[in-house]
């Protein structure tokens, strides 16, 4: 009889199952109730981390003609120097359609016209994290998690995030929001909770009996706005179903008890603590999707640099060139943190965090108003690249869609297309 490996039988398994022991491949009778724990395929997650005023161009790319496996990563980024064959640089990227250099990252997960529609001087269209989310969200309290970083004059820079509807998703402005969000225990009692849920509901139905019938005898433009408001409300109720289905079950808390994070936290240390909350949501599986709208101007000052981020965007002389590198080096600082963070957690069946998660750090600017040759760094497993080189596309307005349209697919969610790409990049998973 040829030999029985237990241990092969089991590996497409996806389940906890109990398995005899069969007497056929040499076991006794006795044993036919002992259980083998087979250990689920850990979930695929996806990471976006957003600055809105791009790099200092010629100190952030590798030179163009050192490509490959074996390129010099440039001093701005020597911070990744320990995961450089984890990561990846990926030159000629950039969304034909982004004609808007005052619009920092608001069409980078996008891709969209802003001008597209004739007579509206803003549009916008679903961003990749959100296709993503309609996949990889539906087992967890979360479908996605997203934060727009503040800055030192109160006003966040906006959403990176967007719906099918093409509208901001509304991100959380700190990192005691987030924390709250995903730990604090809630005080409410359920049935008070299942009150309000209730209420709620009923209220939204309310106001779209009353909106329908409204929306008779109105003029075409005005159709139009009450359309998007019932969008609005869709996004509303659907976050109300979540919220239902979730209600009775408490939030997980890590193995190792985070805590609140104290008030205050702007730039740097706002950044640093973000990450580890987003490494601690994946570990208790609360959401698989995260966008980070990096702050800008009180990242700056967090640095000591006396310039704003537009400002710094403008680099000249070599008081502000240098405060830009600082800039880019202490992101380069902050993300090897934070992939260090990701290699280290690990999985239930001894992969890592690291290994199933799908991270990109970018901007659809590049630097000052420039829109071309996006900054674009890539890093994790999930989507299957090859990871460890620097890539530069032969056509130099590759669509930067192409790269979200691969990490879809790489992560095996299906989409035949995604904003104006014209396919998925093949070198990405060749080695």
């Amino acid at each position: 009889m040829k030999p029985f490996n237990r241990r092969a039988f089991l590996r497409s398994s996806t389940a906890v199952i109990a398995l005899p022991f069969l007497e056929s491949y040499g076991f006794k009778r006795y044993a036919s109730a002992a259980t083998v724990t087979v250990v689920a395929a850990p979930p695929k997650r996806m990471m976006f981390l957003g600055m809105g005023f791009g790099v200092t161009d010629h100190a952030w790319y590798p030179d163009k003609s050192d490509t490959g496996f074996d390129y010099n990563l440039p001093e701005v980024l020597s911070p990744l120097a320990k995961h450089k064959q984890d990561i990846s640089i990926i030159q000629h990227l950039e969304h034909a359609n982004s004609k808007d250099g005052h619009s920092g990252s608001t069409f980078w997960l996008t891709g969209a016209d802003r001008f597209a529609i004739p007579g509206r001087s803003f549009h916008n269209t679903i961003s990749v994290d959100q296709v993503a989310a309609e996949q990889l969200g539906k087992e967890t309290r979360f479908s996605s998690l997203h934060v727009d970083g503040d800055d030192l004059n109160g006003h966040g820079p906006g959403s990176i995030s967007w719906n099918r509807s093409g509208k901001p998703i509304l991100g959380l402005q700190n990192p005691v929001a987030l924390y709250h969000k995903l730990f604090s225990k809630d005080s409410i009692p359920f049935e008070q909770r299942q009150a309000m849920l209730a209420e709620e509901r009923s209220a939204l139905d309310a106001v779209l009996s009353e909106a329908r019938s409204v929306k008779r005898g109105l003029s075409r433009n005005d159709v139009e706005k009450i359309d998007e408001y019932f969008d609005s409300i869709r996004d509303i109720e659907t976050r109300i179903s979540k919220d239902e289905q979730w209600l009775d079950r408490p939030r997980k808390q890590p193995d190792r008890p985070i805590k609140q994070p104290g008030e205050g936290f702007d730039g740097i240390p706002a950044v640093e603590v973000v990450y580890d909350l987003m490494v601690a949501a994946m570990q208790v599986d609360a959401s698989r999707v995260f966008t980070y709208r990096l702050p800008s101007d009180s990242f700056c000052a967090s640095f000591g640099s006396s310039y704003s981020a537009h400002n710094l965007s403008h680099y000249t002389g070599d008081v502000r060139t240098n405060d830009s590198k600082l800039r880019d080096q202490n992101h380069a600082k902050l993300l090897a943190g934070l992939i260090e963070k990701l290699k280290a957690s690990k999985e239930p069946d001894g992969s890592s965090l690291f290994d199933n998660i799908s991270l990109a750090f970018g901007s659809n600017l590049r630097t000052k108003h420039s829109l071309n040759n996006c900054p674009t760094l890539i890093a994790g497993g999930g989507a299957g690249f090859k990871q460890g080189r620097h890539l530069v596309m032969k056509d130099e307005d590759t669509p930067l869609c192409n790269l979200w349209l691969s990490t879809l697919r790489g992560s095996g969610i299906q989409a035949d297309s995604f904003g104006d790409s014209t396919g998925v990049i093949d070198e990405l998973f060749q080695g």
